[in-house]
Order: C-alpha cells, then structure tokens, then sequence
C-alpha cells in the first residue's frame, strides 16, 4: 500500500505552498505582484459598479421627485387655464354688450 508521500500522483500534484516553496524569489514575487494587481482590478471594477449603481439609484429616487413636482405644477397651470377661459367668457359677453350700444 502507498502512504500519503508515496502516491502516484504526488510527484504530478504539487500544491500551491509547495510551488511557492521551491519557487525562485522572483517568481514568488511577480506571483504575488500578478494577485496583488488581479485583486486591485477586482477592487476597482467593484467600487465601479457600486458608485454607477448608487448613480442609478439616486436618480431613480429624484425622477419620482421630479415627476410628483410637474404633476403638481401641471394641476396649478390647469387652475390657471380654466381661469384664463372664464374671463374669456366673460370678456367676450362684454364685447357683444358694448357692441349693441
């Protein structure tokens, strides 16, 4: 029977530590150079999509505002219509009176 250092596959398998280990300085250091700058990718690419996300979310929330506003200020100009054609109405009469004088 094979003991843990004696499979066969041990000489094919080596883990990471093991690499590192035996590794030369330099490959160690552009192995960690190479993660360090993968996460940093990682890092930016997240504080990316978390500003674009916060973006959308701030103008989701002042869109409804700005709606609630015009719809507001779409009531008050109707009241401002409807008045507008009353005197109309009423300036039109007054034209037809002083006509007939």
């Amino acid at each position: 029977s094979f003991g843990p250092s004696d499979s066969p596959l041990s000489g094919r398998r080596r883990s990471l530590d093991e690499v590192m280990a035996t590794g030369t300085p330099d490959s160690q250091a552009r192995f960690g150079q190479s993660v360090k700058g993968l996460l940093t990718e990682k890092v930016n690419t997240c504080g990316t999509d978390v500003i674009a996300l916060t973006k959308q979310v701030l103008k989701g929330s002042r869109s409804s505002e700005l709606l609630g506003q015009a719809a507001r200020n779409m009531v008050l100009q109707e009241d401002a219509i409807l008045h507008s054609e009353d005197s109309l109405r009423k300036m039109a009469i007054i034209t037809t009176h002083l006509q007939y004088q």
